[in-house]
C-alpha cells in the first residue's frame, strides 16, 4: 500500500489497486475512504481495512457512481454503518443500481462505449444505496483537524467529485487517468469541454499530488503541461 502524507501529518493510503485504486484517509480515530471499487475486490478491501486496524469507516466518499468505483458502498456501509457522500447528480443512479457508460474520449473507446451502454445491464449494475450527504457544488468535511474540501468536478460524469486533503493531495477519481505517459486524459468522459474545466479547477486549488482512480499519482507539472499543451480551458 502507498502512503501519502500531507505536511500537517494527514495520511492518504492507497488501499486498493489494480482495476480501481481505493483510497483511505486516516487522522486520529477518523477513517474516510474514497471510492469502493468493483463487486469482485470487497474480500480484498476489507483485508487492506484490518490490516490499518480500520476496524471502523466513518464516511464513504464516491468520486461518481460508474460500477467499478461503488458496488461494494451498500455492503460495506451495512457493515459499517458510515455515512456515505455523492453527488446530487447521480444519487438517482445509485438509487436504481446502475449508472451509464460514459461516452468515448478515443476512436477506439467511442466503439467500446457503444457497445458497452448496449450491454450494461448486464454487468455495470450494482446493489444499490442512498447517500446520507449529497453534494451539490462543495461540503466543508474538515473532523478532528484535518482539513477536508469535497468539489463538484464535472466532465467524467455529471457528478464526479474530487476530495482535497490539507489543500495538498486530490484524490480524483476519472477525473484524470495515471495510466498513459504524458497524459492524463481518460478513455471515457461524457463532457469533455466540463473535464478540461474541471482540471484548471484543481489546478487553481494549490495542491501538489492528484490522486486518479486509475493508474499512478500526477503531479502538478504534468497537469498544467497538458492544459497548456491542449489549450483545453477556453476564457
Amino acid at each position: 500500500m502507498e502512503t501519502f502524507i500531507t505536511s500537517k501529518g494527514s495520511r492518504v493510503i492507497r488501499i486498493l489497486s489494480g482495476r480501481s485504486n481505493c483510497y483511505i484517509v486516516k487522522s486520529g480515530s477518523v477513517n474516510l475512504l474514497v471510492d469502493t471499487g468493483d463487486g469482485s475486490a470487497y474480500n480484498k478491501l476489507i483485508k487492506g481495512l484490518t490490516s490499518l486496524n480500520c476496524f471502523t469507516v466513518d464516511y464513504i466518499v464516491l468520486t461518481h457512481s460508474h460500477f467499478d468505483h461503488c458496488a461494494n458502498t451498500s455492503q460495506l456501509a451495512k457493515r459499517y454503518g458510515c455515512k456515505i457522500i455523492l453527488s446530487k447528480n447521480e444519487s438517482r443512479m445509485v438509487s436504481a443500481g446502475i449508472t451509464p457508460i460514459p461516452k468515448g474520449t478515443l476512436f477506439a473507446t467511442k466503439i467500446l462505449s457503444s457497445l458497452g451502454r448496449k450491454y450494461e445491464n448486464s454487468f455495470a449494475s450494482y446493489p444499490p444505496f442512498t447517500p446520507d450527504i449529497e453534494v451539490e457544488e462543495c461540503l466543508d468535511l474538515s473532523i478532528q483537524g484535518i482539513n477536508i474540501k469535497i468539489i463538484h468536478t464535472p466532465g467524467h460524469s455529471a457528478g464526479s467529485l474530487s476530495i482535497l486533503v490539507d489543500k495538498e493531495i486530490a484524490m480524483v477519481g476519472d477525473t484524470m487517468f495515471g495510466i498513459f505517459p504524458g497524459s492524463i486524459l481518460p478513455p471515457f468522459a461524457d463532457d469533455l469541454q466540463l473535464l478540461y474545466k474541471s482540471w484548471k479547477k484543481l489546478l487553481d486549488s494549490g495542491c501538489s499530488s492528484f490522486l486518479p482512480g486509475h493508474g499512478k499519482k500526477i503531479d502538478r507539472k504534468l497537469l498544467n503541461s497538458q492544459i497548456k499543451k491542449q489549450n483545453y480551458v477556453k476564457n
